[in-house]
């Protein structure tokens, strides 16, 4: 048995398979985001071991015989977290978040220098890790200097499962502070940033085994203390793996928290003019590009609970099919955004309002914001080379055949939903524990998954919805002229 891990910023999900890779059960626990002043986020880690302690609990009495037969852990997460550790391994201040905009100087300051562009690969976004040790640097001196370990949120689990300051590659390579194409910490980096390699966890493959479980841990469940810990990896390079995405050309839409258009790439090549990400995928010598935007689905919760309804609710005001754009254009900015604008301070905005407007044109304009933001997102992909015929849909809101068969129709390609089953990052750790506890290849492994059913690009809506764009497009310079 192998059981999958992934720690989202809304909840902690665990999956336990088998050897096959077969769902067997799962278990879902909320996590709580603190935001203190605007634009920060943060959590507590002590909360993400207590929602990993309710999941084993809940795993433990609905398949006992099961879970005792575990082989190896894998480990996702939002990536880009900072939590900091002292010399005795204590937590000195809460972890701040990927979606926190607080470094967005910090971040500035780093990006001026091009030698971050050149050996991360990747623009210093705000959210990224090294910017933010900088603010606390400057902003709390004192907890800076008692800094001994730094470690991104799920590796932080790691940690509290097996002792080991240790992480995979796909997930460092969103610091700053990693040669991308070297999969290795770069000193260079480091010094730059005020920071040293003593200070970084060992790196690992996302399915080279990173340690075992102490033996609090083994004792409490009635594990082994041989059961494996791999490096595991960030969330989409791990949901990549969920749906055997690894081949050039092989992409998807996630539309969740955060919405993630993702590309799979036989190199390294990275185009960080274009604000595209370029990561190193879970897999070894693979990498992976993506455009992402901060607020998706967060849009949609956000509207659901300013109307006092629930996001379904809201949702099945639309139907299944899309009919042409509304009136109100929506800018989903409500966290700032990273693809294509790299900027922290913008913020969202309703345009187009009528005193007739009611609950069904926001979502509508809600949903044509998100769907628009991703269209950013794939021209900054294919200005990069970057060719997608046709993505998978993956995350909460792509059980609205609305919204997908409309981004579906703004991007040109036919988007293929998965049959019902478990297909997310919690799976995809789970599939890297496979390979590294059998040495099977990933191939063989992290397979496709069948499709139900495809939704095309609806041609007759296309230039109707390229000029709703247009006018979408339009508003962003005159928006920053307000934040």
């Amino acid at each position: 048995m192998y059981l999958g891990l992934d720690l989202g910023t809304s909840g902690l999900r665990a999956v336990l398979v088998d050897g096959e890779g077969g769902v067997l059960a799962a278990s879902d626990q909320a996590l709580h985001v603190a935001h203190p002043h605007s634009g920060w986020s943060e959590q507590d880690p002590a909360d993400w071991v207590a929602a990993t302690e309710r999941a084993l609990d809940a795993l433990k009495q609905s398949h006992p015989k099961e879970l005792a037969a575990l082989r190896a852990i894998g480990l996702s997460g939002q990536m880009h977290g900072a939590t900091l550790l002292d010399a005795a391994n204590e937590v000195l201040r809460p972890a701040i978040l990927w979606n926190d905009t607080r470094a967005s100087a910090e971040a500035a300051a780093m990006d001026g220098d091009p030698e971050f562009r050149v050996i991360s690969g990747n623009i210093v976004f705000p959210g990224f890790t090294a910017p933010k040790l900088s603010w606390v640097k400057a902003h709390e001196p004192e907890v800076f200097a008692r800094v001994a370990m730094v470690l991104l949120p799920k590796d932080y689990l790691r940690f509290w499962l097996t002792g080991d300051h240790a992480s995979d590659m796909s997930d460092s390579a969103g610091t700053s502070w990693m040669d991308t194409g070297k999969r290795a910490w770069s000193e260079e980096l480091l010094d730059k940033a005020g920071m040293r390699l003593d200070q970084m966890p060992r790196l690992v493959e996302g399915s080279e085994v990173s340690g075992t479980l102490r033996r609090e841990v083994a004792e409490r469940w009635g594990l082994s203390e041989n059961v494996k810990v791999v490096g595991g990896g960030g969330d989409n390079s791990a949901s990549a793996c969920g749906v055997g995405c690894f081949d050039e050309g092989d992409g998807f839409v996630s539309l969740g928290t955060s919405g993630v258009l993702l590309a799979a790439k036989s190199g390294f090549s990275p185009s960080p003019e274009t604000a595209v990400h370029t990561f190193c995928h879970s897999v070894p010598e693979t990498w992976y590009q993506m455009g992402v935007i901060l607020a998706a689905t967060d849009c949609l919760n956000w509207l659901a609970a300013q109307t006092g309804t629930k996001p379904a609710e809201l949702s099945e005001l639309l139907g299944d099919r899309i009919d042409g754009p509304g009136t109100i254009r929506f800018l989903p900015y409500l966290s700032g955004e990273r693809t294509p604008h790299n900027d922290a301070r913008i913020r969202g905005a309703f345009v187009g309002l009528s005193i007739g407007d009611g609950h069904k044109e926001l979502t509508q304009a809600v949903m044509e914001g998100v769907a628009f933001a991703l269209k950013d997102n794939h021209e900054a992909l294919k200005a990069t080379g970057t060719t997608l015929n046709r993505l998978l849909a993956i995350g909460g809101g792509s059980k609205s055949d609305y919204w997908v068969e409309l981004i579906a129709t703004l991007l040109g390609v036919p988007i293929d939903l998965p049959e019902k089953g478990e297909f997310g990052a919690a799976l995809g750790a789970a599939r890297l524990a496979i390979v590294g506890d059998t040495g099977a290849a990933p191939s063989e492994v992290m397979t496709r998954p069948a499709v139900a059913r495809t939704i095309a690009p609806r041609a007759d809506l296309a230039h109707a919805y390229d000029t709703a764009y247009a006018q979408y497009r339009a508003l962003y310079p005159a928006l920053k002229e307000f934040t």
